[in-house]
């Protein structure tokens, strides 16, 4: 990660500008905790219309910035350059840089990859959606994409490698009709259209006999599943594990709607190498197909994640709860608070909140009392809404 390290001397002025960088202001850490800490600095900034965080911090008897890890943008020149602009504008003597001599790997755009940003505020298709959790080495998904050239597929998978495996076939035997999403799926349907879904496939995921609270289906991962698939849409999950399979079968039997197709060793059109090898095992495979049977209502992803009242910041150091705060769909917890020296009434917080599986951190940026997320607002999920109308619970005491 690019750094500087450079003789201590007095902070710079804010705002002020250098080299083409917005310096707009600088937070001190509040030691809110017995614990005992150093100061650390947050310096805001912009630079070519990108916000973002610099760390500011002791290091021996120096400093040492470097990139907050929370608000980290790319390309990462732009946190070199500012980086720069910071001990340029400061004039201090340079210990130690390596933001001049690092070799920055040209990012590449692909047209099949997504942020899962764009699932919230871009995509729309007319086509049917089907989509395949944790696609592995995406032999079955090209198949079908292949096959039905007339639906758009989205494929979930958290394994990088995996990911640039499939990117790369894509490529290779011009598929166009699959975009790709490295995200939870637990939390990625609630970014779909109601009732627009024609298959979900959950082929051989990782059984976490161990952990199963990692485990895909749960029965708020299937009620989601149903919601976006269209009558008759179904949610296929094909696994060796029998425990995986009991476990699912229990999960789907307790739901109130949906019909259960059970089967074993069915043969498909199209196998991975490893169902291939355990077949050849004598290993039994085990598919579970739930059919959805309804129409479900759409859920509200235009949300309003403002706070629509002031506070005052010196009180809330005091009165903002320091222990995690857990409910049973969301959680959480104040991380770090900062005061902005020279400006009254206002400050940083930053929290972790949202989901257990899949938390967010972000910043509260107070302004003169007023209340906003920097770096813009968390992701319309259901934890996160819930944890937000708590944080104004919490914040208009």
């Amino acid at each position: 990660m690019p750094h500087i390290v450079f003789e201590k001397k007095e902070l710079i002025p804010t705002p002020s500008q250098k080299d083409g960088v917005n310096f707009k202001f600088i937070a001190k850490s509040y030691n809110f905790t017995e614990k005992v800490r150093r100061t650390e600095y947050k310096i805001a900034l912009e630079n070519e219309n990108k916000e973002f965080l610099l760390s500011l911090k002791p290091k021996d008897d120096n400093f040492m910035v470097k990139a907050d890890k929370v608000t980290r943008i790319s390309p990462v020149t732009l946190v070199k350059n500012a980086l720069n602009a910071y001990v340029n504008l400061n004039e201090v003597k340079v210990l130690f840089s390596n933001t001049n001599n690092l070799k920055f790997k040209e990012e590449t755009k692909n047209r099949y990859l997504k942020d899962i940003n764009y699932f919230v505020d871009e995509f729309n298709s007319d086509k049917e959606i089907q989509i395949e959790i944790g696609f592995g080495s995406g032999r079955h998904l090209l198949h079908q994409a292949k096959t039905n050239p007339n639906v758009q597929f989205i494929g979930l998978e958290i394994h990088y490698p995996s990911i640039e495996q499939l990117l790369k076939q894509l490529e290779l035997q011009d598929i166009t009709n699959v975009l790709v999403v490295n995200y939870d799926a637990r939390l990625f349907m609630e970014f779909i259209e109601s009732n627009k879904v024609g298959k979900i496939f959950v082929h051989f995921p990782v059984p976490w006999d161990k952990k199963p609270h990692r485990r895909i289906y749960s029965n708020e991962f299937v009620n989601e599943a149903l919601r976006v698939l269209k009558i008759t849409g179904t949610l296929e999950l094909r696994t060796d594990s029998r425990k995986y399979f009991d476990f699912c079968t229990e999960v789907l039997t307790n739901l109130p709607k949906g019909r259960i197709t059970i089967d074993i060793n069915k043969d498909l059109a199209v196998s991975s190498k490893y169902e291939d090898r355990w077949k050849k095992q004598g290993k039994n495979i085990y598919d579970v197909v739930l059919e959805a049977q309804n129409n479900d209502e759409n859920i509200n992803l235009n949300f309003d994640f403002s706070f629509d009242f002031k506070i005052d910041f010196n009180k809330m150091l005091i009165t903002i709860p320091t222990k995690s705060i857990i409910e049973s769909n969301y959680f959480i917890h104040v991380e770090e608070l900062y005061t902005i020296e020279g400006s009254d009434n206002s400050g940083l917080v930053k929290v972790t909140m949202g989901n257990f599986d899949r938390p967010v951190t972000k910043y509260l940026y107070v302004k003169e009392g007023e209340i906003s997320y920097y770096q813009g607002n968390p992701l319309p999920t259901s934890s996160n809404i819930n944890a937000h109308e708590k944080l104004k619970e919490i914040l208009s005491k």
